[in-house]
């Protein structure tokens, strides 16, 4: 996040600085457990495309602190794994993992964790970077969720809850219907820190239900397609019998604001006093791996020429 004098006006921007987020996302979470009661009674949590960080560092706070986790043999210990395919610096109480999500591997070393025991709560804040192409960013969104929702199904409990982003789009009604194949309820909910400018929300989904006879297991180089095919909620087969083919029922998911009413606005701009206006809030913690780490390494060895 840069220094520009919008970001300075920008209050969760500013917050996430003040309260030592590393990103402003945090607030989305919160805003979405206190609206879904998301972390309530929850001992075991899976972060996907956790990095930089912010939600895991939401979930350690809630599960540990705000919960006032008691180290006793009544108690059992929290446990939360965070995984991504850029490292991440060290969180409290989160266990970090730089591996891809889709590999078997992945959810071996989770389980492993976990004493091999199913997780409470799955939850995503991954996005790919957008082209400016919607529909294109709506598709590869979507396959990023299915990603996410395979692993979750092969780690979920029963009655278990998973949350993600998503873009919505005209065709998002049928991740809505893929989705309450699997889960009692299914909300698409936009937090008041996420900017109503965006496409951005988040998809929350209650109550997972494993299908009857089903048992999903992740294998190297099966697309989402095919693993939810068994499921009977991949590709649908088209049997050209009659003519009249009867209308597909669709799942519409119910839209919720969340956050407080009172609460900052996050498309408004707010005036600071003159003191906090001249002030720069430094990044609570640094990219552990950016794209121009390279291009710093050549510019200090005297490697790097600017042609003008």
């Amino acid at each position: 996040m840069g220094k520009s004098s919008k970001d300075k006006r920008d209050l969760y921007y500013r917050k996430a600085k003040e309260e030592g987020w590393r990103a402003r996302s945090a607030f989305k979470l919160l805003q979405l457990n206190d609206q879904f009661q998301l972390l309530d009674g929850v001992k075991r949590v899976v972060d996907l495309c956790a990095a930089p960080g912010s939600w895991s560092q939401v979930l350690s706070r809630e599960l540990f602190e705000k919960n006032k986790y008691q180290n006793n043999e009544d108690d059992v210990e929290p446990k939360i794994v965070a995984v991504d395919l850029q490292p991440m610096s060290p969180i409290p109480h989160v266990t970090t993992l730089q591996a891809d999500i889709t590999h078997p591997m992945t959810l071996a070393k989770i389980l492993e964790i976990f004493g091999g025991e199913p997780a409470d709560f799955v939850c995503s804040d991954g996005a790919p970077d957008v082209t400016g192409l919607h529909d294109l960013d709506e598709y590869i969104q979507a396959q990023l969720i299915l990603s996410a929702l395979q692993l979750a199904t092969c780690i979920l409990k029963p009655g278990g809850s998973f949350a993600a982003k998503i873009f919505r789009g005209r065709d998002i009604d049928l991740l809505y219907s893929q989705l309450g194949f699997l889960f009692e309820k299914v909300i698409c909910a936009k937090p008041r820190s996420s900017r109503g400018s965006s496409l951005e929300s988040f998809i929350v989904c209650l109550g997972y239900k494993p299908r009857p006879g089903w048992k999903p297991e992740l294998k190297p180089n099966t697309s989402t397609e095919e693993f939810f095919q068994e499921a009977g909620i991949g590709r649908a087969k088209v049997e050209f019998v009659d003519l009249e083919m009867p209308d597909e029922e669709r799942i519409v998911a119910p839209f919720v604001a969340c956050g407080d009413l009172n609460s900052y606005d996050s498309d408004a701009t707010y005036s600071l006093e003159k003191e906090m206006s001249k002030t720069s809030l430094d990044p609570v913690q640094s990219p552990t791996a950016p794209p121009y780490k390279k291009a710093l390494e050549m510019k200090r060895n005297g490697q790097l020429k600017i042609v003008r």
